[in-house]
C-alpha cells in the first residue's frame, strides 16, 4: 500500500507531495504554494481521492478486496 502521494492543487496547479494518513480519509489540505484550502469534490471520501496521482489507503484496501 502506498501512503506517498502528489497532490495537485486546483487552484494554482502546483504539486507538493504529501503523506497519506493509512487509517482515515483526509477531508482538508492547505496548499503549500497558495494557501488555497483543499476540499474533497463531490462523491469523493477525501482530498487524496479527489487532487492526488493515487487514491488513500482506505480506498487502495478496498480495491485489493474486490
Amino acid at each position: 500500500m502506498k501512503t506517498e502521494a502528489i497532490l495537485t492543487c486546483p487552484k494554482c496547479g502546483k504539486k507538493q507531495e504529501a503523506t497519506m494518513p493509512t487509517d482515515a480519509c483526509q477531508h482538508f489540505y492547505k496548499c503549500i504554494h497558495c494557501g488555497e484550502m483543499l476540499k474533497p469534490k463531490e462523491g469523493d471520501c477525501c482530498v487524496f481521492c479527489s487532487y492526488a496521482d493515487i487514491k488513500c489507503p482506505p480506498k487502495q484496501a478496498e480495491a485489493l478486496q474486490k
